[in-house]
């Protein structure tokens, strides 16, 4: 990250909304997101929070308003021209190719940055040109060891932290995170925490996760979703004391 790109706008939604017939799965979202940055999207199940990100992410046109990528309006942009311009996302549920190795998985996020992307697939044990960046990436989130076990081969923690290095082989400037440490133990879980927080030097993130204790570790802000409107938005210390948060999201504190 660079002096100037620091604090830089990347992502920004303006009054964002979905609805399916009756339901409305988002209600006037808004919210920026800059470079360096952690961002965690939080609040109980249904409330809209993986619907928001597919919007961001392309994969679902809002009904109405707008989102900018670096001042771009990318509202209607297809999933794909989005990648292109540096916006990369991960799931709920691990999205791998299973019986590739780790290296061939990260491979093809290597190749889909290239301008022969679209050429027949080469194992990346064949091309150095897609294997070397590969092999960097996997060593950045700590597999470079596994990098020749197939993917159905490594833990639950180990496949979370692919898919991680898969986002990462497109070189993007944003990350959308779909709840990046469901499924973890509590080893599995710190060393994804860890993972999570050196990404801010070289991106924004923005990330959903229900592990309460990871997001106000990692965020930087918080916002917090409600039946698909946002009930709150700002530092993690201000999100922790809002009322109207504990109440909603996070528990009402005991009295004693």
């Amino acid at each position: 990250m660079t002096e100037s790109q620091k604090g830089e706008a990347l992502l920004e939604a303006r009054s964002i909304c979905k609805a399916y017939g009756a339901l409305q799965a988002n209600r006037e979202i808004s919210l920026t997101l800059r470079f360096g940055e952690i961002h965690a999207l939080i609040g109980p199940n249904g409330a809209g929070k993986t619907t928001f990100l597919s919007q961001l992410a392309g994969e679902i046109t809002p009904d109405r308003g707008r989102i900018l990528f670096r001042g771009r309006d990318v509202t209607r942009l297809a999933v794909h021209a989005r990648a292109r311009l540096g916006l990369a996302r991960s799931f709920q549920i691990t999205s791998l190719f299973r019986s590739f190795s780790a290296a061939d998985n990260v491979a093809m996020g290597v190749q889909a940055r290239e301008p022969h992307s679209f050429r027949f697939w080469q194992p990346a044990r064949q091309d150095p040109i897609l294997r070397e960046p590969a092999l960097a990436v996997l060593d950045r989130v700590g597999l470079a060891a596994k990098s020749d076990q197939r993917a159905t081969e490594l833990s639950h923690g180990d496949q979370r932290r692919l898919e991680m290095a898969m986002a990462l082989a497109s070189d993007p400037l944003l990350l959308l995170l779909d709840e990046p440490l469901a499924g973890m133990g509590p080893e599995e879980s710190r060393e994804m925490t860890e993972l999570l927080g050196r990404l801010r030097d070289a991106h924004g993130v923005l990330l959903i996760e229900h592990d309460m204790d990871a997001v106000f570790k990692l965020a930087d802000r918080v916002t917090v979703l409600v039946e698909g409107g946002i009930i709150a938005s700002g530092h993690p210390a201000e999100i922790r004391d809002d009322p109207a948060v504990q109440h909603a999201y996070l528990g009402d504190p005991v009295s004693c």
